[in-house]
C-alpha cells in the first residue's frame, strides 16, 4: 500500500553551525532555546499512531524480540516511509532526563504517550517541550526496557532479546523532524497515582498529581546526591490507622540535575512530571523544580501545604530549638551513666545536641553509622540506612542537629552509642530510615575542616571514645607486616605499636573501598608515622577505625628498631588480561563433558579477563560432575628465603569450593603428582558475582629453593555446580 508522504521536499537544512554553551543552572528560569540552524519540516499527517506503534510490538513479537520496521523497498521512493507524530512532553534542560525524548499524541487530553531512546544530549535545543515532532520508523525497532515499550534500534539478533538501544546521534537528523510551525503549551493531564497505575497507555505523557507528598523515608533529603540516580518515594491518600499511603510511586532523580542538591519540598501539593514505569513500579521524571507546588506561603499568607497527608502539622525539615534544651556530647553520655553493657536507656527530656560529623561511611569501612563530635567529646550515631555520606546532612565536616527525645543510648561492649530501640535492625539498634527526619537535621551551615585531637596511645581515656584523633609515631607490629588490612570481606584486627611498646588495634572491614581496591587486597604500611582515626572501645580495649586509606600517613620508612621494611617483590604474576592461558598454564579435564578452565571476560569489559570454570550447561537441572585442574607454570624459588602466593576469587551459585595446591614435582599427571594443600581465604557469597575476595598471603616457605607450581582444582556434581573465577594471580619472594 502506498502512503503519500512527500516529507523530504519540506526539510530545510541550514549550513550554519550552532554553538551552544551549557552552564550550571541555579533556578528554574530558563531561556527559550535558539532553534535557528536546526532543520524543521512543514506539517503533514503521520501514517502510524502511537497506539498502533505499541501494537506492532505486542502483535509481532510478544515477549520474544524487538520488532524492527522494514527498510524501504525502493530507497529513492519515500511513499512507503512510516512516520509517527507527537508533542514533546520532556526537556533535558535541567539534566534530570537523559538521552530520552517523551512524547504524547495531543497538547492536552492525550490518550497515548511514547518513549524514544536517543543517544543525544541537550535535545531540548532541537526539540523543546511542546514541539510537534515526526519520527521516521524505517529501520527503527520497538522493544522494552523495564517492561516499558519504547522506540530505538535493535541491540542484536539473539532469540529472546527484546531490548532496544539508543538511536545514534548522527542518525537523528534523518529520523526525527520538528515541525516548523506547530508548537504549543503541554497542559498536564490531571490523574491520581491509582489511575496511572492502571493506564500504561499514558506512559510518556505529562501528568499532574493533584495531592501527593514525599514519604517519610525521603523527607529532608535532597533530590539526588552528586553523580547518583536515586528514587524518592511519594504517596497519596494516607491511611492514619495503618500509617500507609493507599497509592505510592517513585520520583526518579539524577545526581546530574541542576536541582540535585536542593532539599525536597516537605509539604503536600501538586506535582507535574513525565509518567513512566519500571516493571511494576510507577515512576515520574521531573522536568524542573517549578513543576512542584508542595511548599510555600500563598497569597493569603497561609501555607496550605501543611498539615501533610500524614498529618505532620509543620515543615518537619526546619530545625527549631524552641522549647528544647541544648546538651553537649558529654551531657548526653551522662544520661546513661552507670548503664551496663547491652543496656538501653531512653531519652525523655526535650533536649538537642549539635555536633560535627567527623567520620561517615563514604569508604564503606563504617556501615550504617557515623560519628559526631563537639568540644566535649564524640559519640556514635546508629542509622539504619546505607550510603549516609550521600545525604547532605551527613557530609564530613557538617554540623548536625539531633533532637534527642525518643532516642535511646545503648552501651555496646563499653561504648555509649545513640540509636533507637528497634531490635529488628539487629546491630546497634539503629534509627529507622523512615524516622530519620524526626531526629537528624541539617544545620545548613557549610562544612568545616575536621580537626583531630592529638594523643599518644598511653594517654587515651574513655573521654576520648568517639573522638577523631591523631596518634603520632606508630607502626604495624612485625607480625602484621606483609598482611592485608583485612582478610577477605571480613572485619579484621591489625595491631599498631609505638616505639615504647604501647599497642592498639586497628579495625578494618574487607568491604571498605579505599579507592578502587578493597581493604582485603592492600598490604599494611611498612614504615612509621601518624594515623588519623575515630576511637572506639570493645570490652575495655581501645580500637581505631579509619575512614580512608590516606588516614594512615606513615611517611617515615624507618621503623622504631631502625630497620626498613621492604614488601616481598612479585616474581611472577598473571591477571589473564590477554585472554587465553598460553604456555604458562595447563588445563586438565579429569571428569566431565569437556568443560575446561577458560580465560574469559564474561562481563563484556575487554580489559577484565579472568580464569573461569563452570560445571553447569545452563539451567538448574543441567549440572555435570566435573574434576578440572588449572596448573601454573613452574616458578623458581631458588635463592629465596621467603615466598608467598596471592590471588582473588569470586563465586556464584552453590557447589564445592575450589581447592588450591602446590607441588615441586609435577609429573604431567595430576594423579601421580604429590600435592600440598594450601589454605586460602575464598569468596563465600554464592548469590552474586563481582565481590572479589583477596586470598591473603599464602605461605610457600615449604618450597623455598625449589621450582613450585600452583594448581586450582574445581569439582562439581550433578546436583550442584558453582561458577568460580580467579584473577590477579601473584607469586612473591625474596
Amino acid at each position: 500500500m502506498k502512503k503519500y508522504n512527500p516529507i523530504l521536499k519540506y526539510i530545510f537544512i541550514t549550513a550554519a553551525t550552532l554553538l551552544l554553551t551549557v552552564g550550571c543552572v541555579q533556578d528554574d528560569n530558563y531561556d527559550e532555546p535558539n532553534l535557528e540552524g536546526y532543520q524543521c519540516v512543514q506539517d503533514f499527517q503521520a501514517n502510524v499512531t502511537l497506539s498502533e506503534l505499541k501494537k506492532k510490538f505486542a502483535e509481532n513479537n510478544p515477549g520474544k524480540a524487538a520488532y524492527v520496521f522494514p527498510e524501504d523497498k525502493t530507497p529513492n521512493d519515500s511513499s512507503d516511509d512510516l512516520y509517527i507524530q507527537g508533542y514533546v512532553t520532556s526537556t533535558d534542560e535541567t539534566g534530570n532526563i537523559y538521552k530520552t525524548i517523551y512524547i504524547q499524541d495531543a497538547l492536552e487530553n492525550p490518550t497515548h504517550g511514547f518513549t524514544i531512546s536517543v543517544d543525544l544530549v541537550s535535545s531540548y535545543t532541537r526539540f523543546p517541550q511542546g514541539s510537534k515532532i515526526y519520527v521516521k520508523l524505517n529501520g527503527l525497532a520497538v522493544g522494552t526496557y523495564g517492561n516499558v515499550v519504547q522506540l530505538g534500534v535493535r541491540t542484536g539478533s539473539e532469540s529472546g532479546v527484546n531490548a532496544v538501544s539508543r538511536i545514534p546521534e548522527k542518525a537523528v537528523p534523518n529520523i526525527i523532524f520538528r515541525s516548523c510551525t506547530t508548537r504549543g503549551e503541554i497542559k498536564p493531564l490531571i490523574k491520581t497515582l491509582a489511575e496511572l497505575a492502571t493506564n500504561e497507555d499514558l506512559i510518556g505523557c505529562l501528568v499532574q498529581l493533584p495531592e501527593v507528598e514525599f514519604d517519610s523515608r525521603s523527607l529532608c533529603s535532597n533530590f539526588a546526591p552528586n553523580g547518583q540516580t536515586v528514587d524518592r518515594g511519594i504517596g497519596e491518600k494516607f491511611n492514619a490507622s495503618t500509617k500507609k499511603y493507599t497509592s505510592t510511586a517513585v520520583i526518579r532523580n539524577s545526581g546530574y540535575a541542576s536541582f540535585a542538591n536542593q532539599t525536597l519540598p516537605a509539604g503536600k501539593g501538586k506535582m507535574t512530571g513525565v509518567y513512566s514505569k519500571f516493571n511494576s513500579t510507577t515512576q515520574l521524571y521531573i522536568n524542573k523544580v517549578a513543576d512542584l507546588d508542595m511548599e510555600g506561603v500563598s497569597a493569603d499568607g497561609i501555607d496550605h501545604h501543611f498539615p501533610r497527608l500524614d498529618l505532620l502539622p509543620n515543615n518537619p525539615c526546619k530545625f527549631s530549638d524552641n522549647g528544647l534544651t541544648a546538651k553537649t556530647v558529654v551531657d548526653v553520655k551522662q544520661l546513661a551513666a552507670g548503664l551496663a553493657s547491652g543496656g538501653l536507656v531512653q531519652i525523655t527530656g526535650d533536649f538537642y545536641v549539635k555536633g560535627q560529623v567527623t567520620a561517615n561511611d563514604e569508604s564503606a569501612n563504617l556501615f550504617k553509622y557515623l560519628y559526631i563530635e563537639d568540644a566535649t567529646g564524640g559519640i556514635k550515631v546508629n542509622i539504619n540506612k546505607a550510603d549516609l555520606y550521600l545525604d547532605s546532612r551527613f557530609k564530613l565536616g557538617k554540623d548536625l542537629m539531633i533532637k534527642l527525645k525518643g532516642l535511646y543510648i545503648r552501651n555496646v561492649n563499653g561504648e555509649l552509642q545513640l540509636g533507637s530501640n528497634d531490635s529488628s535492625s539487629t546491630i546497634g539498634y539503629r534509627i529507622k530510615e523512615e524516622d530519620i527526619y524526626q531526629y537528624l537535621y541539617d544545620s545548613n551551615a557549610p562544612a568545616r575542616p575536621v580537626v583531630a585531637t592529638e594523643k599518644i596511645i598511653s594517654q587515651l581515656t574513655m573521654a576520648d571514645v568517639g573522638r577523631w584523633i591523631k596518634i603520632k609515631d606508630v607502626e604495624f607490629i612485625n607480625g602484621d607486616l606483609g598482611r592485608t588490612y583485612a582478610e577477605g570481606t571480613n572485619t579484621s584486627n591489625r595491631t599498631l605499636e609505638d616505639c615504647f611498646g604501647n599497642k592498639i588495634d586497628l579495625r578494618t572491614s574487607g568491604k571498605a573501598t579505599f579507592g578502587i581496591k578493597t581493604a582485603g587486597a592492600i598490604e599494611v604500611a611498612g614504615g612509621k608515622g601518624d594515623i588519623y582515626a575515630v576511637l572506639s572501645v570493645y570490652n575495655n580495649s581501645y580500637q581505631l577505625w579509619i575512614t580512608q586509606l590516606t588516614d594512615v600517613r606513615f611517611n617515615n620508612p624507618t621503623r622504631c628498631d631502625g630497620s626498613v621494611y621492604t614488601p616481598l617483590p612479585v616474581i611472577y604474576s598473571d591477571s589473564f588480561g590477554a585472554g587465553g592461558f598460553g604456555a604458562d598454564w595447563t588445563t586438565v579435564n579429569k571428569i566431565g563433558p569437556n568443560q575446561f578452565w577458560q580465560s574469559i571476560n564474561q562481563g563484556g569489559n575487554g580489559s577484565n579477563y579472568y580464569a573461569y570454570m563452570n560445571g553447569n550447561a545452563g539451567g538448574a537441572n543441567n549440572n555435570f560432575a566435573n574434576e578440572d585442574w588449572l596448573i601454573s607454570k613452574a616458578v623458581s624459588l631458588v635463592g629465596k628465603s621467603k615466598a608467598s602466593v596471592t590471588f582473588t576469587s569470586d563465586v556464584r551459585y552453590s557447589g564445592n569450593a575450589i581447592q588450591i595446591f602446590a607441588t615441586d614435582n609435577y609429573t604431567g599427571d595430576v594423579d601421580t603428582t604429590t600435592w600440598t594443600p594450601l589454605q586460602a581465604t575464598l569468596d563465600t557469597n554464592t548469590s552474586a558475582f563481582g565481590d572479589w575476595v583477596f586470598s591473603g598471603n599464602i605461605d610457600l616457605s615449604a618450597f623455598i629453593g625449589k621450582n613450585v607450581r600452583i594448581a586450582f582444582k574445581y569439582t562439581s556434581t550433578t546436583s550442584a555446580a558453582a561458577t568460580w573465577q580467579i584473577d590477579e594471580f601473584k607469586i612473591k619472594g625474596e
